[in-house]
C-alpha cells in the first residue's frame, strides 16, 4: 500500500476508518479486524468522541446533518479529536499503546458523512468501504427504526416522530411525514451519495472496497486480503468463520419487513441510480 505523498504523522500511522451505508454490517467487519495485533480502537466511545466537541455537534450546524467537511477540521478541533483518540485507544487485549505512532481502527455510521473531515484531521487516513446489497441494508434500517433501539436524536427540531434513528443525513427535513420506507430510502440514498462522492475525491490509494457478501461467504480469505492491503498482521485464524457473530432474522423481523414491503418497492426507483453506482464502485452485480 502506498503512503500518502508528503503526509507525516508522528501519532497515527495510517489510521483506518470503515465507512458504509447505514446498517451494512460495518460493526461485524470492525469487530473482526480489531482482533489484529498492534491495532488500536476506542470501542463504542467513537460514537460520542466527535460530537462531544461543541463545534462538531449537530446543533452547531443548525441540525442540518452529521456531515463534516474539511472546513470543519480547524486546528483547535483537530487537536481535540486526535487527543480523544489517543486517550481512548486500546488494543485487542485492552492494553494502552506503549509507543507512537499507533495503528488506529475506527467505525461509526456517521463517518460515512465525515470522510473529508477525517482525511484532513488524519493526513495518513485510509478508508474501507463496506458495500452491501441495498435491499438488505434497507431491510436492516427498517428494523432499526422499528426497534426504537437506535435512537440518535430525541425531539429533533422539525421532526414529527418521537426520535430520529441512525445517522442524520442531508435533506432529512424533506422526509418529515412520509412513510417509514420512504424515510429509510431517502436516508440510504443521501448517505450513499455523499460517501461515494467523497471517496471519488480521494487518491485511489487511500481507500479500498470490501463486499459484505464476500466477507460472509469467505471471512478468512477476505480478512487475509484486507490485512495485506492495510499492512495489518494477522495471527488468529478464522477457522470457525463468523459463527455466532451474525444475528439471524426472527419471525418478528420478517413480519416488520413484510409490513413495509409494498412501500419499499414503490420507493425503489428513486434509489436505482445510486444503487447502480454503488454496485459499479464495489464491482458487484447491480440490484434491480
Amino acid at each position: 500500500m502506498n503512503n500518502i505523498p508528503n503526509a507525516v504523522d508522528d501519532e497515527f500511522d495510517r489510521p483506518v476508518f470503515i465507512v458504509s451505508s447505514p446498517r451494512s454490517g460495518a460493526e461485524l467487519l470492525y469487530d473482526t479486524l480489531m482482533r489484529a495485533p498492534r491495532v488500536f480502537t476506542v470501542g463504542s466511545g467513537s460514537h460520542k468522541l466527535v460530537e462531544d466537541i461543541d463545534a462538531l455537534h449537530v446543533r452547531a450546524h443548525g441540525f442540518d446533518s452529521n456531515r463534516l467537511s474539511a472546513g470543519d477540521a480547524t486546528p483547535e478541533v483537530v487537536a481535540q479529536v486526535r487527543q480523544g483518540y489517543r486517550d481512548g485507544a486500546v488494543d485487542r487485549d485492552g492494553a494502552r499503546p506503549r509507543r507512537m505512532p499507533l495503528r488506529l481502527l475506527d467505525k461509526t455510521p456517521k463517518h460515512s458523512l465525515r470522510i473529508p473531515f477525517l482525511a484532513k484531521a488524519f493526513p495518513q487516513a485510509h478508508f474501507v468501504y463496506l458495500y452491501r446489497d441495498p435491499r438488505e441494508a434497507l431491510s436492516n434500517m427498517l428494523l432499526a427504526w422499528e426497534s426504537n433501539r437506535f435512537c440518535t436524536y430525541k425531539s429533533l427540531p422539525g421532526w414529527p416522530r418521537p426520535h430520529w434513528s441512525l445517522l442524520l443525513t442531508p435533506g432529512w427535513r424533506e422526509l418529515a411525514g412520509k412513510p417509514l420506507a420512504d424515510i429509510v430510502a431517502g436516508q440510504w440514498r443521501a448517505a450513499t451519495e455523499v460517501l461515494l462522492d467523497d471517496l471519488a475525491a480521494l487518491e485511489p490509494t487511500r481507500w479500498r472496497v470490501v463486499r459484505y457478501r464476500d466477507f460472509i461467504d469467505n471471512p478468512a480469505g477476505e480478512i487475509a486480503r484486507l490485512c495485506l492491503s492495510l499492512d495489518y498482521a494477522w495471527d488468529r485464524p478464522l477457522d470457525g468463520g463468523l459463527a455466532g457473530l451474525i444475528k439471524l432474522p426472527t419471525t418478528a423481523d420478517a413480519e416488520i419487513i413484510r409490513k413495509h414491503a409494498a412501500d419499499l418497492q414503490r420507493a425503489w426507483p428513486s434509489l436505482q441510480a445510486v444503487a447502480d453506482r454503488a454496485a459499479r464502485v464495489a464491482g458487484a452485480v447491480a440490484v434491480h
